[in-house]
């Protein structure tokens, strides 16, 4: 399997949001304690995430009753309708606690989102942070490279994916393919469906998705993969000192082991073990690389 290595953001993205004269060290600002609030109210904890896959609430769910149990708060689950809505929540103020993808993250906090990462969840013991985008075909596919992309129905997953959009078009860049004028490109909106339309073959010929999601469904093949720094989880600066020392020490360093043993039965499921394992602490600067990319590439959403 050909393996590309480099971080990378598609030069082409077509996000559409207008761009803050702000800087991720402006967007982290910490609310004083009359400033301070809650994007609901005091007893609730809203819990933001990108709609990955059909089974985004679930994967999560005993992460949030985890939460819920250790904080005393009721959490939200909210779950956007595409990427850009998580990003125009976060900016308003209307989520708490939330899970981004890398580029997410730093377009929410390029446009103003007051929020700061904590950690990113590793899926298995020994692992650093981190995950593939995977470049896919269907597995009776004779295609063997990207290189062989151009002209062809590519399945991306969301404007501002990571994994399933800008990875990919960084790769195809390198490969001399534009991922807009020398493909057709179709939006698949979450990182299975992108998986099963390649596999089917018709809306999609060729496409991008995360491992994970790959990795469930034997219609496809993996022809290239390239890593990705690790999506964080994040807390809004607008909550109180009190709350947002106590959801860090909670989300931190925590391990599936962990959230069992505090009475979160949920969590004990061959389901969320394949998604979870512990999380990792991370810090803004974590994320560097995917901005020194936005440099390099002039991406319009990267620009402040």
């Amino acid at each position: 399997m050909a393996t590309k290595t480099a971080i990378a953001a598609g030069a082409a993205v077509l996000l559409t949001l207008s761009l803050a004269s702000c800087s991720a060290a402006d967007a982290s600002a910490t609310a004083t304690d009359s400033t301070a609030s809650y994007a609901a109210d005091e007893n609730t904890l809203v819990f933001g995430v990108v709609p990955d896959s059909v089974d985004t609430q679930t994967n999560y769910q005993p992460l949030m009753d985890y939460i819920e149990a250790e904080t005393g708060k009721t959490v939200e689950y909210h779950e956007s309708t595409d990427y850009a809505a998580l990003i125009e929540a976060a900016i308003a103020g209307k989520i708490d606690v939330a899970s981004f993808s890398g580029f997410t993250y730093l377009t929410a906090t390029t446009n103003g989102a007051a929020i700061t990462p904590i950690s990113s969840i590793v899926t298995e013991e020994g692992q650093e942070p981190g995950y593939f985008s995977q470049a896919i075909v269907p597995a009776d596919s004779p295609i063997t490279s990207i290189d062989e992309f151009a002209g062809k129905k590519v399945c991306f997953v969301d404007p501002s994916s990571t994994s399933g959009y800008l990875f990919p078009s960084y790769n195809l860049l390198e490969a001399g393919i534009d991922p807009v004028a020398d493909v057709t490109p179709v939006f698949a909106g979450k990182h299975d469906v992108s998986v099963t339309k390649v596999g089917e073959g018709k809306e999609c010929e060729v496409g991008f998705a995360e491992d994970s999601e790959v990795a469930k469904n034997d219609s496809v093949k993996v022809i290239a993969e390239t890593m990705v720094p690790g999506a964080p989880i994040v807390v809004s600066d607008t909550l109180p000192d009190e709350m947002k020392t106590q959801l860090t020490d909670l989300l931190a360093e925590v391990t599936i082991d962990d959230i069992i043993a505090s009475g979160i039965t949920s969590a004990d499921t061959d389901a969320f073990r394949a998604t979870f394992y512990s999380t990792e602490p991370v810090s803004d600067e974590y994320y560097d690389t995917i901005r020194d990319i936005c440099v390099k590439t002039q991406a319009a959403q990267c620009q402040e």
